[in-house]
């Protein structure tokens, strides 16, 4: 208690003693005080300079503009960035694309042990964060910008920007400046429950010139808007496993259970809690080192999508759905950052090293998977109508359980040469070790478990995984069918160089690099499912079992099915190789750029569970062997583009055209008819994206600021490759297996998620009278539709266009500002991705309208 009041005391004297001169300072300037444009410097070659004299397609958002579009969360700003898009199942499990750079994306259960890496690489400062299916969702609390490099950028950031690279760069301590801030807003959910945050960042200098320390703290809770509806969940006669092996009729004796108990309104609440405290020491003129510690946690309860219709068919009210059980996702992450600038002679030296630890644990409702084919396996006795029949069929109540952990360490040193000079050059080398754990857990199997005999029907437990055990050596779960349990990452030695060379000075400049890379790829563990451990008596008595270790042998009778990782060849890859980049830029007056990007960008690859044969031709030979791994693929970047400033710079306009080409892309198929009961991955077709994006901003008058962005992208399969027969015991080993459908898709369809429009335009008008400064602020959002997905394997759901608008008004006096918005403010519903991954249609909205009020203290003693 004590302590608490000493805290108090100390904030409170600090703000008292900064009040007056912060208020004699921001009464005697206003945001509408500059007649001109503010620059924006950003590092995107890893050198600050003008946005405007960056040789590629840089978007920004500042400190400033983030405040202004009250934008905390990536689905706050996303829109506000025209060609970044993304697919999201809920708060941290988004897939983020640049350019429309992506062939799929399905559900997040397991993606972490099965999907691809990103195309985009997302950095907190130098450290970079890649987990498949789930991007890092940082809190957007003191930053000083957030940066999008669009289009490769293998050369200065690596494997994981082979479409590009989100940026999150936060505020740095300042020396000799105390200075801070709170922030606190209020808001309602429409149909749904009040909002509420909080953010205070306070910087203070310990020694002068010397030391100086900044932290953060933010609290927000967002109502939740999602309402489980009361519903039973009956069996009938159309579920797949009830049609195909009971000819239709349900056993008289099937349970039907419920969600009574757990049916409620607004079940997902979600709430952002995190701190961040950095150190400035500055050793002396030429050297100072940056000691930072992040830690945040995302706590999101229910589910963020909304079920078309109920389980039982019916169609249900938006933002509804029909669960079962209660379903959530914790997602935290710490991560430890030491950044040491200096200088050795004109070289400029940075050493930054980083270190990541995330946690997700998540557990979602997985009812609707009575209604697929192999329910009735698991969930009824007996097998079939034509052979013991079965007579019950027992809950159809199901769960999966995903636990990831991720670690990634990495440490870069960069040597920069003077800016001033006609050649300067970049170069360093880079070393990282990303790991990751996934333990994911499919609980649908309810047919009890038991002592195994004759006339019984039960399952044994799935017991210890027989492999080397990579996460848990422990038995299952009764309930636990299947699970895969990995762990997959890999090491990384890189070495970069870029070079400018001004042909003519300050006016032609061509830029040269490369990166040298070499991944060491590995994968253990494995996957297990209980196909083979069920015990029933019938027409002719069978049993298969037990599933035990001492009996393991990957397939068929006497062991559990699944697939040893750590005995699979290979389980391993080294993929190496150079990435390059060239720029030819003309500065054609003070305020015109010209310039030529060519950039090529990639990412690593991966691992298949199991190499199973499949497909069998008519004599019943497999025609394909599924590929153990799956190689990186590789997107090459020509941009031609130009950046301008008119009239005094009271007028920006930029734009880019561009041509990608997308070869040997990774592509993930899920057809358990042909290729197996599991998704795969493969290296599938090649791509062409032809886009145009132009931004223009204009300070109509000295209060009044108009900015509008834009993209359209054309994509396009520049070829269509059939499986090609791959078992060497076949006779039309090596041909094309037509009798399958080609399940990459048509020849020139478009990407999925890929919109053809994106756009934004946003109106501020800053004014003041007496001893008040005002604003007011419209702004409005429109994506075009897109497909879900190409090819036939996947229900290519065809994702509708929506428009959405956000507005503001504002007062302030002194350091104080207070702000009232709206947000969807005609409370569009479309959803922006749907699915049927969970064996039922679904699909994540957008957050209702939110309307709301914030209040914000700032205070500085400069």
């Amino acid at each position: 208690m004590k302590s608490n009041q000493k805290l108090s005391s100390a904030i409170v004297a600090v703000l008292s003693v900064h009040a007056a001169a912060a208020s004699a300072q921001q009464a005697a300037t206003t945001p509408a005080a500059g007649a001109s444009l503010a620059d924006v410097v950003v590092t995107a070659q890893r050198r600050e300079e003008s946005i405007q004299n960056v040789p590629i397609t840089v978007q920004a958002l500042t400190a400033e503009t983030l405040t202004q579009l009250n934008a905390t969360t990536i689905d706050d700003y996303l829109k506000y960035l025209p060609n970044v898009s993304r697919v999201t199942n809920g708060p941290g499990q988004s897939n983020i694309y640049i350019r429309g750079i992506t062939a799929g994306s399905g559900g997040t259960e397991g993606s972490g042990a099965i999907g691809n890496f990103p195309s985009v690489a997302v950095y907190l400062d130098d450290q970079s964060e890649a987990l498949p299916g789930r991007n890092l969702d940082i809190y957007a609390a003191d930053l000083e910008r957030i940066e999008v490099l669009e289009g490769p950028q293998g050369t200065l950031f690596g494997g994981g920007a082979e479409a590009g690279v989100l940026r999150y760069i936060t505020n740095k301590p300042k020396l000799n400046v105390t200075e801070g801030s709170v922030e606190a807003s209020y808001g309602t959910t429409a149909g749904g429950d009040p909002n509420n945050a909080i953010t205070a960042v306070l910087n203070v200098p310990l020694i002068a010139d010397t030391l100086a320390v900044r932290g953060v703290f933010y609290n927000d809770r967002r109502g939740g808007y999602i309402n489980n509806v009361p519903s039973e969940f009956t069996r009938m006669g159309t579920d797949l496993g009830i049609a195909e092996r009971m000819g239709g009729v349900v056993p008289a004796d099937s349970e039907v259970i419920n969600n009574y108990q757990m049916a409620a309104n607004a079940i997902n609440p979600l709430t952002y809690t995190g701190f961040r405290v950095s150190a400035l020491y500055k050793v002396n003129d030429n050297w100072h080192a940056l000691l930072s510690q992040a830690y945040q946690n995302i706590d999101a309860e229910g589910v963020f999508y909304e079920n078309p219709n109920g389980s039982e068919g019916n169609p249900l009210p938006p933002l509804s759905v029909t669960l079962f059980n209660p379903s959530f996702v914790k997602d935290r992450f710490e991560n430890t950052a030491l950044t040491i600038n200096g200088q050795i002679g004109d070289l400029k030296v940075v050493y930054s090293g980083a270190y990541l630890v995330r946690n997700v644990e998540q557990i979602q409702d997985y009812t609707n998977y009575a209604r697929g084919v192999w329910a009735t396996y698991y969930q009824c006795n007996g097998y079939s109508t034509g052979f013991d029949p079965p007579t019950k069929c027992y809950s159809p109540s199901a769960t999966w359980h995903d636990t990831d952990r991720q670690t990634h360490q990495s440490h870069e040193l960069r040597l920069t040469t003077p800016d001033d000079q006609r050649i300067r050059a970049t170069g360093g080398v880079y070393w990282e070790d990303f790991e990751i754990y996934d333990q994911m857990d499919y609980w649908y199997k309810s047919v009890p478990t038991c002592t195994p005999t004759f006339n019984t029907e039960c399952f044994l437990p799935i017991q210890p995984w027989p492999g080397t055990p990579a996460n848990n050596p422990n038995i299952r779960n009764p309930a636990d069918a299947f699970f895969d349990d990995v762990q997959r990452g890999y090491k990384q030695t890189a070495a970069f160089a870029s070079v400018d060379f001004d042909l003519i000075p300050k006016t032609l400049t061509l830029t040269l690099g490369t990166r040298y890379f070499k991944y060491n790829e590995q994968e253990r563990g494995g996957d297990v499912g209980s196909f083979y451990c069920k015990f029933y008596d019938g027409a002719v008595p069978k049993s298969f079992g037990p599933c035990s270790v001492t009996n393991y042998n990957g397939y068929g009778p006497g062991g559990p099915y699944g697939t040893n990782l750590d005995n699979q060849v290979p389980n391993s890859a080294s993929p190496s190789g150079f990435k390059s980049r060239a720029n030819l830029s003309w500065k054609v007056t003070e305020d015109a750029l010209l310039y030529y990007t060519w950039s090529q960008g990639f990412r690593v690859g991966g691992f298949n569970r199991g190499t199973s044969a499949v497909a069998p031709d008519a004599n019943g030979i497999p025609q394909f062997i599924t590929p153990a791994l799956w190689a990186p693929d590789t997107l090459t970047n020509n941009e031609v583009g130009w950046k301008t400033e008119w009239f005094n710079h009271r007028v920006l306009f930029n734009a880019a055209l561009y041509r990608e080409d997308w070869t040997n892309v990774q592509t993930g198929i899920d057809d358990p008819t042909i290729l197996g009961n599991l998704a795969h991955f493969f290296n599938g077709p090649s791509y062409r994206v032809k886009g145009f994006e132009p931004t223009i901003i204009a300070r109509v008058t000295q209060g009044l600021t108009v900015q509008a962005a834009a993209s359209w992208n054309s994509s396009s399969q520049t070829n269509s490759p059939f499986l090609v027969n791959n078992n060497p015991k076949s006779p039309t080993y090596g041909q094309a297996i037509t009798s399958i459908p080609n399940p990459y898709g048509p020849l020139g369809s478009p990407l999925p998620n890929s919109p053809a429009f994106q756009g934004n335009i946003r109106v501020r008008y800053d004014f003041s009278f007496n001893e008040f400064n005002a604003f007011w602020q419209l702004t409005g959002t429109h994506q075009d539709h897109s497909y879900g997905s190409t090819g036939y394997t996947t229900n290519a759901y065809d994702n509708p266009g929506f428009s959405t608008y956000d507005g503001s008004i504002g007062i302030g006096k002194g350091p104080w500002t207070v702000t009232a918005y709206g947000q969807n403010l005609t409370n569009v519903l479309t959803a922006g991705s749907l699915n049927n991954s969970q064996f039922v249609e679904t699909a994540v909205p957008q957050r209702p309208r939110v309307l709301g009020i914030k209040a914000s203290y700032k205070f500085s003693d400069k």
